[in-house]
């Protein structure tokens, strides 16, 4: 399953939408990186999702110069999967703006505090640290691995700086929701 699906059955948590709102809340937090969402694939995704029994699809009342909406909700398998989701620590190739969506969706959804799922990726990423640097050391000096493994250190130090700036900017988002 993609990020996106992910995203926006994490979304569909908080509350059941139509596929318009839930497009616009897409992009919202994705800031100029959802500039160049096709606003198709929305609808393909909640399809997708449906046709998976992961979501329902109802008719909600349109206004009278509206027809019927589409009003999409979870299932008890899409909620299953929300949580599923969350609680992946996997980083083996990041992707940070699935990341990011998921950080958004938890904390619109009020699915799962989103320092708390930082906190988790930070320490997969100093286990992951930890065994590239092990595994450096135990390589011969010269060999073409420990450049390979030099490569994975640097990037696993970059994203565990990259996790620092996400934790103070969530951090201070909740620290705003609590002095309102």
């Amino acid at each position: 399953m993609s990020g996106v699906q992910d995203a926006v059955l994490a979304m569909l948590a908080k509350e059941p939408t139509h596929g318009y709102h839930l497009r616009v809340r897409l992009r919202q937090s994705l800031g100029p990186l959802g500039d160049s969402m096709n606003p198709g694939q929305i609808y393909v995704t909640l399809a997708r999702l449906e046709k998976a029994g992961l979501v329902v699809c109802e008719r909600a009342d349109g206004l009278p110069e509206r027809p019927d909406r589409k009003v999409y909700a979870l299932t008890p398998a899409g909620q299953q999967r929300v949580t599923a989701w969350l609680a992946e620590v996997g980083w083996p190739k990041p992707d940070l703006a699935e990341f990011h969506l998921k950080l958004a969706a938890a904390a619109a959804a009020r699915l799962a505090d989103p320092v708390e799922l930082i906190a988790a990726q930070r320490r997969e990423l100093l286990r992951r640290l930890r065994e590239a640097q092990r595994a450096a050391l135990a390589e011969p000096p010269g060999s073409a691995a420990v450049l390979l493994l030099e490569g994975v250190v640097l990037r696993l130090q970059a994203d565990l700086r990259w996790l620092e700036a996400c934790e103070r900017a969530w951090s201070r988002a909740e620290d705003e929701v609590e002095d309102a």
